[in-house]
């Protein structure tokens, strides 16, 4: 089974090269401020401004990155200097507390421009010989002239999985979860395996028990800062549940009609949930 990834950025196009003055007219700007996005007051919030919500772009911007054209309109991220205040009707919002209150393109871009912007934060100098980098024009990505190292933004590959065991699937929950929240089982894929077997050893390892018949589910963009979840459903092959007591606190299994206290819409391990109980393909 194949499902469309969650956070698409829609009718947002890249196109390489890129210009090399920022247009005059004809951009959408998005203010970032940390892991937060500049977003408007009132009954229609939206996170794209015509004019720079920060002001003039120098000095008033420490970087400005590219993420690409809405239509006519090149987009713009835009992280301001410290102490520039937004005009009125204009506040900083985590990218979470943005769903449902903008539209599902407009929080994928906010979730990709405080990526963008983290990653030309954290790559201002080359990894392996410490020189400055410079922008390239023709991809995004970084370039060290000094040794030629190219930096590409960094993406960490990590699995979540729903395991089923008759009419129930295995829920448990991580220390750092609000009270009662309960979700599905997810870890980083380590070097030198691959997916099938970061779902097999994550499992093993946070709950003690075996899985087979591992199928794909979906994936989904998870920015927080740059992770990239790969989703799947696999059934229960044996063992008892035996926490690790590091990363999970409890685990059960649940059936349809005792669920606990799940992740919200926004997650792929939400999708996944709502996908077994509804037997139906999910909405992103």
């Amino acid at each position: 089974m194949i499902h469309e990834a969650k956070l698409s950025t829609g009718s947002l196009v890249f196109r390489f090269p890129l210009p090399e003055t920022i247009p005059a007219n004809g951009v959408l700007w998005v203010v970032v401020s940390g892991n937060s996005v500049a977003v408007t007051d009132g009954p229609q919030p939206t996170i794209l401004s015509e004019k720079n919500p920060a002001g003039s772009v120098s000095p008033a911007a420490m970087r400005v990155q590219y993420l690409g054209h809405r239509d006519a309109a090149a987009c713009y991220a835009l992280e301001p200097a410290p102490g520039t205040a937004l005009p009125a009707g204009w506040h900083f919002s985590g990218v979470r507390e943005l769903f449902g209150l903008v539209s599902g393109e407009e929080l994928a871009i906010a979730a990709l421009a405080v990526q963008i912007i983290d990653f030309d934060r954290t790559t201002k100098f080359c990894g392996r010989c410490g020189a400055k980098t410079r922008q390239l024009r023709t991809e995004r990505a970084k370039f060290c002239s000094d040794c030629n190292l190219i930096t590409y933004p960094r993406l960490s590959p990590s699995i979540i999985v729903l395991v089923e065991k008759e009419d129930q699937i295995l829920l448990a929950r991580s220390p750092h979860f609000p009270p009662g929240l309960h979700g599905l089982i997810a870890g980083f894929v380590e070097p030198g395996e691959n997916l099938e077997h970061a779902v097999c050893r994550e499992v093993q390892e946070e709950v003690g028990i075996r899985v087979k018949n591992i199928r794909y589910f979906g994936s989904e963009p998870w920015p927080f800062p740059h992770s990239f979840m790969i989703g799947f459903i696999a059934d229960y092959a044996g063992g008892e549940i035996t926490i690790d007591n590091n990363e999970i606190v409890s685990a059960g299994w649940f059936n349809r009609d005792n669920l606990p206290l799940i992740p919200s819409p926004l997650s792929i391990s939400r999708a996944l949930i709502d996908y077994w109980v509804e037997r139906r393909n999910p909405v992103f």
